[in-house]
């Protein structure tokens, strides 16, 4: 995480074209037309820089209708235009036909949603630009989704919901929040409106950090600092890095009121490699303010080498000659009788599993509404009403002026839906059987840009068994019965900076949800003066690994923050901490113990969490302890609760921050693994919903301090993935692929295993059953 210059194939692929060509300063970075992206007659409005330039192209605009219009428009009609407008973009753009309340907010609801906010007068005095930095859908309550989901109207038909979009906008150096209905495309309305008056600033647009890249290369400090290195300004490229926050006051005055950011180069030129962030430009910062557009800071500390372009390309042919070894056979995926999943607009169906696939700017893929069928009771039971990964919290461990800011929140800073990159068939997803979906999101203009292949939905086969037990005793031994574990995986990549990310749900016919993340790109690295480790005087700290010559990869942390509001067979739920505590055989039946020479076992504490207080689990430094979520209200036809457990996959590392350092407290959730707090529809992002220079005052860790109850509630687990990552030379010049995961399993929720009357392979030597039996 994170160097954040923006690539050529980065902004060829999300960039749309509006106007003239955006030319950054190093040569040949273009924005290329995006036919994909979604141009319609109403965004003309989204480019108003002043009301006199609204009221003069309205009145433009109405010359331009009168042949087709009864009446001529003036200003005073404004919002009579916006719906003409946005009438004329339903012909031009597709209607789809919602078919759920949670799905994502579509081009033409986009469209209406970012021209309803630029038409409204509740904004007239704030100044213009508007920048869209966030347009989202706007969640109807829970219960209304609930009951469209279990229940239907009086004539049989799905209950309608309103169609509402949240956005956050920027307009005269404020965040604005505002709440627009889209239930009628051609008539949105604003609902409500507010103004932040808090610490913290929306995620950075992609336009604005292309901007602020241009605005770089125009600094002649900075031109100054190239040319001492011998480099010349064509070959150099400046990316946005955010600052995080250190002390400054937070309540909206003086510094903490404007938004800036850090600005770091890289060489990027010439040609010599794809991979500039191993070519750092060391010792130069820049503080560059991002509604003025303009450097408002800079710093040449210290002149390091620039490290050599030899070895760090990672493309094919250019990484040195193919691979010589043996080489593994091509995998080749066959399904004969098609895929085994059903995709109906956003609903996926497959096996036992029903769920939502949605889609969000910030947090990327949305899986809501997840049920799983349970044969033997013949019904659907719920799991999870909404998943989410809320914040990927990264924090470099480096002090030095350069780096003591690389502390980054990928999805609140950058969003990791903007980020995500479109999947290649037959690398992320398989050759074939996999189906892929589009996802839209809001430009910094408010236009809709389309993110093709954003998620693919796929089946997975490894050779995996499901169960499995071979019998030698008895009188029909051998009896050999296996199960193949087929699982369905949902799956997005982003690419934030240097970092990419694999997000993947994975779903069982157990009725488990296993989530993965895996880890791949390019390592943050810090140019050195030093050539070989044993340059390094051991009172140093490099604070990272020398990986190649010059070239330092820089000790940080992952921390990968879930949310979960799990929904076990209704809506409230308990958390329940079986906890693992050793025990001496007493010798005596009414203690626990038995008159055997046994002299210890160990059993299980249950221990039910009233309070937020108690539902917060270090799982590392803690006892041993089973998490269960149930629901008290159910229970088996033998008398246990019915739940789900959470299984840890390993990466469960926590924060090694102190208490007081800034960053820290801007992440104070990172110190342990497991939150459960009562579920709120406001609170979705564990870093705050503005995460730029935040201060902590904002987020999962303060929500807590309230200490609410969560005992048969409606509850939300937040549960974080936790990597430390010391580099290694095998991480240079790309990093192969590590991988972290957690898992949600059945806990009692059937009544027996729900595979046990899964069909045998057809292959199988000794089938004891028929298939379908």
């Amino acid at each position: 995480m994170h160097s954040k210059t923006v690539s050529r194939e980065r902004r060829n692929a999300i960039y749309p074209e509006k106007g003239p060509p955006l030319v950054l300063w190093r040569e040949g970075f273009r924005r290329p037309a995006r036919p994909e992206h979604l141009c319609v007659q109403a965004i003309s409005l989204r480019h108003l820089t002043s009301w006199d330039d609204a009221s003069s192209r309205a009145d433009a605009l109405s010359k331009n209708l009168s042949s087709r219009l009864p009446v001529q428009l003036s200003i005073t009609m404004f919002p009579l235009v916006l719906a003409i407008l946005i009438t004329m973009a339903v012909v031009a753009m597709p209607h789809p036909v919602l078919s759920h309340p949670l799905d994502p907010l579509s081009p033409l609801e986009l469209t209406a949603a970012t021209s309803a906010v630029l038409a409204s007068p509740l904004l007239h005095g704030h100044g213009r630009p508007v920048s869209f930095h966030y347009v989202g859908l706007d969640e109807p309550d829970k219960p209304d989704v609930v009951s469209r989901r279990h229940g239907a109207a009086a004539n049989g038909t799905a209950l309608l919901l309103p169609r509402r979009a949240f956005v956050i906008a920027r307009a005269g150096g404020a965040s604005h929040e505002l709440r627009v209905d889209v239930t009628d495309t051609a008539a949105p309305s604003v609902v409500s409106h507010g103004v932040h008056r808090g610490p913290g600033f929306p995620m950075f647009t992609t336009e604005e950090q292309v901007a602020a890249s241009a605005v770089a290369g125009r600094y002649p400090p900075l031109a100054e600092s190239v040319r001492r290195r011998g480099l010349a300004m064509g070959d150099v490229g400046c990316g946005v890095f955010s600052m995080g926050w250190f002390g400054d006051s937070g309540d909206g005055d003086g510094e903490a009121a404007t938004r800036l950011a850090k600005m770091q180069c890289f060489v990027t030129g010439g040609g010599a490699t794809a991979n500039f962030y191993a070519r750092p430009l060391e010792g130069v910062t820049m503080v560059v303010d991002l509604e003025r557009m303009a450097i408002v800071g800079f710093r040449d500390r210290a002149v390091y080498a620039v490290p050599k372009a030899d070895g760090t390309d990672y493309r094919a042919g250019k990484a040195g000659p193919p691979f010589n070894g043996a080489v593994p056979a091509a995998g080749v995926v066959v399904q004969p009788e098609g895929k085994g999943f059903h995709i109906d607009g956003h609903v996926v169906r497959w096996a036992n599993w029903e769920f939502h696939v949605g889609f969000d700017m910030r947090a990327g893929t949305v899986i809501s509404a997840a049920s799983v069928r349970d044969a033997d009771a013949g019904a659907w039971r719920r799991v999870l009403y909404r998943g989410f990964v809320s914040e990927v919290f990264v924090p470099y461990m480096d002090p030095e002026e350069e780096w003591y800011f690389h502390t980054f929140m990928d999805a609140g800073e950058y969003g990791l839906g903007v980020s995500a990159v479109p999947l290649q068939p037959g690398a992320d997803c398989p050759p074939s059987g996999a189906g892929y979906m589009d996802a839209y999101y809001a430009s910094a203009d408010g236009s809709p840009v389309r993110s093709g292949n954003a998620i693919c939905v796929f089946e997975r086969y490894a050779g995996d068994v499901a169960w499995r037990h071979t019998e030698v005793a008895g009188p029909d031994a051998p009896v050999t019965e296996v199960r193949p574990d087929v699982t369905l995986v949902v799956r997005m990549v982003a690419t934030v900076g240097n970092y990419d990310y694999t997000f993947d749900w994975e779903f069982k016919t157990s009725g488990s949800i296993k989530t993965v993340v895996s880890l791949s790109g390019i390592l943050e690295m810090k140019a050195t003066n030093y050539t070989h480790v044993s340059q390094i005087r051991s009172a140093d700290d490099a604070h990272g690994t020398l990986v190649a010559e010059n070239t330092v990869g820089v000790y940080h942390d992952h921390f990968v923050t879930y949310h979960l509001d799990l929904d076990i067979d209704g809506t409230n739920n308990s958390f329940v901490k079986n906890t693992i505590v050793p025990r001496r055989n007493s010798g005596v039946p009414a203690t626990g113990g038995a008159p055997t020479p046994r002299r210890s076992y160990w059993t299980v504490l249950r221990e039910v969490a009233e309070t937020e207080a108690q539902g917060q689990v270090d799982v590392v430094n803690g006892a041993p302890a089973e998490l269960l979520f149930v629901n008290p209200s159910k229970k088996t036809k033998i008398g246990n609760e019915v739940g789900y457990r959470l299984d840890p996959g390993g990466a469960t590392a926590a924060s090694l921050l102190a208490d007081d350092d800034y960053p820290q407290r801007r992440a104070g959730y990172t110190k342990k693994q497991v939150w459960v707090t009562p579920y709120n529809k406001s609170e979705k992002w564990a870093s705050g919903l503005y995460a730029d220079r935040s201060t902590g005052d904002d987020n999962l860790a303060a929500w807590s301090k309230r200490n609410r109850r969560i005992k048969d509630e409606d509850i939300v687990v937040w549960y974080t993935v936790g990597l430390h990552h010391i580099p290694y030379q095998e991480d240079f010049p790309v990093m192969p692929t590590l991988s972290a995961a957690f898992e949600l399993r059945p806990a009692n929720f059937f009544e027996r295993n729900p595979l046990i009357r899964a069909a045998p392979p057809r292959s199988s030597p000794n089938c004891s059953c028929s298939p379908g039996s």
